[in-house]
């Protein structure tokens, strides 16, 4: 258990990552709205004023939505949207809720904005643009921009190519898709993924940025991480740096020293929630009922999941003993 794994799923890998690099995102991801922009200004993330138009209801679903105040290059004030869908099967009402928020922000502060959607899903049919009606006498035609992450498998020699941040963020991204149930293949796409950060040259502030977003999205079940662990240890020993040995070190160790039962329940329950959302009252229970060695194979199990059926299903299958 990492140190970011103790964090709330509010406190979400892609957000902390968009806030560290927004200018790149954008230009990575939305690179004409980014031309629009006026980089020499400083960029201002508008949290409080989100948290104003977001329902509260909205809280324990899995995406990541950032406000940001900018500035065009004529010098207007103009507002962003950025919303990065982090569930992995498809909402029904994406679409909308897109729609919704761009409405109420221009309700409540009068402000246009612009709305962006980055999509983490697996589906490839799935690719919400736009939201509209149309009756005879009133229409509404409301278009926004969106990014299918899944489409970057096609363009890995772009992405192994490009020194922006987010061409690394994509690539743990997907290859954390491609290696479900193949937790050897992960160990070794996250090894590989991290050491580039090494061979690219990057400061130390960026590699240990970078290495948060690969370690938490690139969970590993903990006799691999342990492995991880240690050849990591031998290849910055090799080249004589200790970005992240010495320091996320400490977090992985206080996570092997946290294994009384109520360690191991608290960490499967961040990652469930993690994985599938807010838990009912009564799974929880029944999860803070299971044996330590039960709660282990679960914590190994969950990885694989991908809806709240595939908990209730384990649970069937797995009874309190």
């Amino acid at each position: 258990m990492s140190q970011e794994r103790e964090r709330t799923d509010n406190d979400s890998p892609w957000k902390e990552i968009l806030e560290a690099y927004f200018p790149q995102a954008m230009q990575f991801f939305f690179p004409q709205t980014a031309a629009l922009i006026n980089w020499e200004r400083p960029h201002e993330f508008l949290d409080k004023e989100f948290q104003q138009i977001a329902r509260e209801a909205e809280q324990g679903r899995r995406y990541a939505d950032k406000l940001v105040k900018v500035w065009q290059l004529q010098g207007e004030e103009i507002w962003l949207l950025i919303h990065v869908e982090i569930q992995a099967k498809p909402e029904d009402n994406f679409a909308e809720r897109m729609f919704s928020y761009n409405l109420r922000i221009f309700d409540k502060f009068g402000q246009p904005a612009i709305s962006l959607a980055i999509l983490c899903d697996a589906d490839s049919n799935w690719r919400p643009n736009q939201y509209s009606y149309n009756y005879p006498d009133c229409a509404l035609h409301f278009r926004f921009g969106s990014v299918k992450l899944l489409d970057y498998q096609n363009r890995w020699a772009e992405l192994e190519a490009s020194d922006n941040p987010f061409a690394t963020v994509v690539m743990a991204h997907l290859k954390t898709q491609q290696t479900t149930k193949q937790p050897g293949e992960r160990k070794a796409w996250k090894f590989s993924l991290i050491r580039r950060l090494y061979e690219q040259g990057l400061q130390e502030r960026d590699i240990r940025n970078l290495y948060r977003f690969i370690d938490w999205v690139m969970i590993l079940p903990k006799p691999l991480e342990a492995e991880f662990w240690q050849e990591f240890k031998q290849f910055e020993q090799e080249r004589t740096m200790s970005y992240i040995t010495t320091g996320e070190r400490i977090g992985y160790e206080r996570g092997k020293e946290e294994g009384k039962q109520e360690g191991e329940q608290a960490l499967v329950l961040r990652l469930l929630q993690k994985r599938v959302g807010d838990l009912p009252a009564e799974v929880r229970e029944q999860i803070q009922s299971l044996s330590l060695e039960q709660l282990e194979t679960l914590g190994e199990a969950l990885l694989d999941f991908s809806a709240i059926a595939d908990l209730f299903n384990w649970l069937d299958a797995n009874p309190t003993v």
